[in-house]
């Protein structure tokens, strides 16, 4: 395991690279160390903004071979958002290392989390999170698949189906009280009422009478919270939902 003053050593390492790199015009450190809340398990949150006409495939590359020679990199794995291209660098002792590339003119602050070392940044919006409505359209289609599944008595598919469609529960009430909505980071943040009906929703075993107990569970959550957003949608949605559901 990787200790709190290697990661120092080697983001600082990173950045210093960085900012003598002549195609880099930006760098700044996001994620949780960007507001000096990072614990023994953090991991590294860089991103560079690129000189215009650097071509950005090249850079990453080049970038990615130096974090190979000097850190031992193990594998990466691309993540795209937009313009951006954020490539996940896994380190011997575990340490995850996230470096996001983007155009000048796209290199700012996409959330509050983003503070810049050196350089410049664009003014660029905050990426706003989907609405509770679009959470609610993809919970009502994952409740048909999980309603087919266990009527074709594909359980396994069935309970996968059940867990996107609790995350998308919790997601909501995560947008409602202003918290994190990305990849469940707020869940353990969330209220009693909201978590703890949702805590005995859980799968024990992969079998049709355990996953439709859950379902109905799940179900439940999704109106209330479907109420609180849209009083009108949610009512519509209550027939067909407790008929899957049942």
């Amino acid at each position: 395991m990787y200790t709190s003053a290697e990661r120092e050593r080697i983001r600082a390492e990173i950045l210093d690279a960085a900012l003598n790199d002549p195609r880099i015009t930006g760098g700044a450190i996001t994620g949780s160390a960007s507001q000096d809340r990072e614990d023994a398990w953090s991991d590294i949150d860089l991103a560079f903004g690129l000189r215009a006409g650097a071509p950005l495939l090249d850079v990453v590359e080049d970038w990615t071979a130096r974090m190979r020679d000097r850190y031992g990199a193990l594998h990466t794995v691309d993540v795209t958002t937009g313009t951006w291209l954020y490539r996940v660098f896994l380190l011997p002792g575990t340490l995850q290392c996230d470096l996001a590339f983007a155009a000048e003119t796209d290199f700012g602050a996409r959330a509050p989390t983003f503070r810049l070392v050196f350089g410049r940044a664009a003014g660029t919006e905050h990426v706003k999170p989907p609405r509770a409505d679009t959470h609610i359209g993809y919970a009502w289609l994952y409740a048909l698949h999980v309603r087919s599944c266990l009527a074709r008595k594909k359980y396994r598919q069935a309970e996968n189906m059940l867990g996107q469609m609790r995350y998308r529960v919790l997601t909501m009430a995560c947008l409602r009280l202003g918290l994190p909505t990305a990849e469940g980071r707020a869940f353990d943040l969330l209220p009693p009422d909201v978590t703890g009906p949702l805590d005995t929703s859980y799968v024990g075993r992969i079998e049709a009478s355990e996953i439709a107990r859950a379902f109905a569970i799940v179900t439940d959550a999704l109106l209330r919270e479907a109420a609180i957003a849209d009083a009108a949608l949610a009512e519509r949605l209550r027939a067909p939902l407790r008929e899957m559901s049942s």
